[in-house]
């Protein structure tokens, strides 16, 4: 047996699952001759509970690469194996159907089906005598010495579906050839499906006093903006650092060096005399006050996910208490984080090189600090920036206690370290998407997550963050939100925005730049929610959301394939739900041109929705209304106003 997938690095790592998840094991298996072969998938549940499933050929058939589409219904720890087996029974049924047909050898095989009937009769007495009973009067019927009488009923009865689908339960297996136990972790849903909201807490009610000086919002007055996150149907909301800010080289606007007194400094440069990590900023409230934030995202139905950034403002306490932390240059400074030509200078990365232990302990006290206080989702600051080992085994010690808890790493960077973020236990990451504009981009990038990286890499589909201004959204206007809107919700089963998306932001500090004009991170930023004339994207985001939640083709990575467009400015792409019981199929067809109406044809693939060739297509558009028919092939006209259909799918 060769080829056994899902397995990460040899099974060093455990693959990636959430609990009801449909997903594949596949392996590759064989024997000499031409004797039939079967397999099972073997999953044992963290009680120890084991559950099989059949596997099938995959296509193209005929290459011994067989698949079983499982999954787990308990979060925790299992493990999964491949038994490949000879299967008697197979190789009877084909070499009886032609040879019964032809009158050959018909004793012989009679006598052969007989003796396969009673074994897999013996092994159901125990489990089901109704079974058993059906297997004996096969066997029965099975009568060598009627050999010479012609009895087309007999052999169709024991060739037959009924036959089949008892021995599929309790025929013998031989040469039963197991694989190793692979490791497999199931999570919770969250960790697969959601929609994330990105906003500051102080922008949220500030305003300027009588004398022209800022006055902070707080954990108080951004209620409102989780009620406005939870009527655009969102799960999770993401706040940045909300720890004290560092006094020394404070950033002032856009990313100066020179402040003006009341600016309030970028939240990554984390720690000041009134405390580091474990502490809030004045200005936000308390922690009574952090909890009533809490408490009311949970009253709406939302979690609450806090940005963990390892550095530290050159006033944080650490920089006295710990200067073991940090590394020194050779003129007797320590070191601010860079990335050339950008500089930091109000943060001081950590050197885990100096001290491994302390910090290593450091961080898990500052994760299960905020665990109690009611936080379930860390956003990771830059973690390929940390040791990859640190990583592992943080996350590995949070998971015994609190396997609720769910880390999502911020990590842009070449694939392979974004691959092994993956792998060694973040349940989300970042991705390109944000850069993946045209058409044959994100048809070849949404292959890979799909395909390629779908038991280890759970994609998260950010449209912007505070330091991603992407460059399509700052001249495409409403419509060019719409599109990327769109495509991130329908496209990845978690997806995400940051405050001001839905107003339309998108002026840059510089032409050719990805950074915002007048940036958030360095400066309070309160908003006229209703978008004024412009109007805002609200009503379209809660759609997205609501349609996700209603279409279970939406919330998972897998099953998505796209569709013939001519037009280099039309993507045509379906998902359908692997469940059976839950059949679901959503195609969508958006523009990707904000500026211009844009039309072509759209050839569907039936295959691919696994629906007949010649079957008529009942698409209703759940954004317009609309009813269409559709076949093969169909005309669409897409408008900046309206730049997407987003269908689902029944059989005409």
């Amino acid at each position: 047996m060769v080829k056994v997938s899902p397995v990460i690095e040899d099974g060093t790592h455990p693959a990636k699952a959430t609990v009801g998840e449909e997903f594949p094991i596949r392996a590759t298996y064989f024997r000499e001759g031409h004797d039939a072969v079967a397999g099972t998938a073997v999953l044992t549940a963290p009680d120890g509970t084991q559950h099989t499933w059949e596997m099938t050929p995959c296509e193209p058939k005929g290459w011994n690469r067989y698949e079983a589409w499982v999954s787990c219904d308990t979060e925790g720890p299992w493990t999964f194996r491949v038994e490949a087996w000879d299967d008697p029974w197979e190789t009877w049924h084909h070499n009886a159907e032609v040879k019964l047909a032809a009158g050959m050898d018909v004793a012989l095989m009679l006598m052969e089906g007989r003796a396969l009937f009673n074994e897999a009769a013996d092994a159901a007495d125990p489990i089901s005598q109704d079974d058993a009973a059906a297997l004996r009067r096969l066997a029965q019927l099975s009568d060598p010495d009627t050999a010479d009488i012609p009895d087309p009923e007999r052999d169709a009865e024991i060739l037959g579906a009924a036959a089949r689908e008892l021995m599929a339960q309790h025929r013998p297996r031989r040469l039963i050839s197991p694989t190793q136990e692979f490791p497999l972790y199931c999570d919770r849903q969250r960790a697969l499906f959601g929609a994330w909201y990105e906003f500051f807490p102080r922008s949220q009610g500030a305003y300027r006093d009588e004398n022209g000086q800022w006055v902070s919002g707080t954990f108080d007055s951004s209620h409102e903006r989780l009620e406005a996150a939870a009527a655009m149907g969102f799960d999770v909301v993401y706040l940045p650092p909300i720890h004290p800010i560092g006094d020394a080289f404070r950033k002032g606007p856009n990313n100066t060096l020179t402040p003006e007194p009341g600016d309030p400094g970028s939240p990554w440069a984390i720690g000041n005399t009134t405390g580091g990590h474990d502490a809030i900023h004045p200005e936000l409230g308390d922690f009574d006050a952090f909890g009533r934030f809490v408490a009311r995202a949970h009253e709406l139905g939302m979690e609450v996910a806090l940005d963990f950034a390892l550095q530290a403002s050159p006033d944080h306490p650490w920089v006295t208490e710990h200067p073991e932390w940090f590394s020194e240059r050779l003129d007797g400074t320590i070191a601010y984080a860079e990335n050339p030509p950008k500089k930091y200078q109000d943060i001081y990365p950590i050197n885990f090189d100096r001290d491994p232990q302390g910090i290593y302990a450091e961080s898990l006290r500052l994760i299960n600090f905020w665990i109690d206080r009611g936080v379930t989702i860390f956003r990771v600051d830059n973690p390929h920036t940390k040791p990859f080992e640190f990583w592992q085994w943080l996350l590995a010690e949070v998971r015994k206690n609190h396997p609720e808890v769910i880390f999502l790493a911020e990590a842009f960077t070449n694939p392979e370290r974004m691959h092994t973020l993956g792998k060694i236990g973040f349940q989300q990451s970042y991705t390109y998407f944000t850069w993946r504009n045209e058409k044959w981009e994100i048809e070849e990038y949404l292959g890979e997550l799909s395909t390629e990286m779908d038991s280890f890499y759970r994609p998260n589909f950010f449209v912007n963050t505070p330091d991603i201004n992407p460059r399509f959204l700052q001249t495409s206007g409403p419509a060019g939100f719409a599109i990327r809107a769109v495509l991130a919700s329908t496209l990845s089963p978690t997806w995400g925005v940051y405050s001001g998306f839905e107003l339309f932001e998108g002026d840059p500090l510089k032409i050719g730049g990805e950074e915002y004009l007048d940036s958030e991170k360095y400066e309070f930023r309160p908003r006229d929610w209703s978008g004024g004339a412009r109007g805002n994207l609200n009503g379209f985001i809660g759609l997205l959301n609501r349609l996700r939640r209603e279409n279970p083709a939406l919330q998972q990575l897998r099953h998505i394939d796209f569709h013939h467009v001519p037009h280099d400015q039309v993507i045509a792409y379906s998902k359908r739900s692997s469940s059976a019981e839950d059949a679901n199929i959503v195609f969508v067809v958006c523009s990707l041109d904000p500026h211009n109406p844009v039309e072509s044809e759209v050839y569907i693939d039936h295959e691919a929705l696994g629906v007949p060739q010649d079957a008529v297509l009942e698409m209703h558009d759940m954004v317009t209304g609309a009813e269409y028919r559709w076949g093969p092939r169909n005309y669409v006209r897409l408008e900046p106003s309206n730049p997407a259909h987003i269908f689902t799918v029944r059989i005409g």
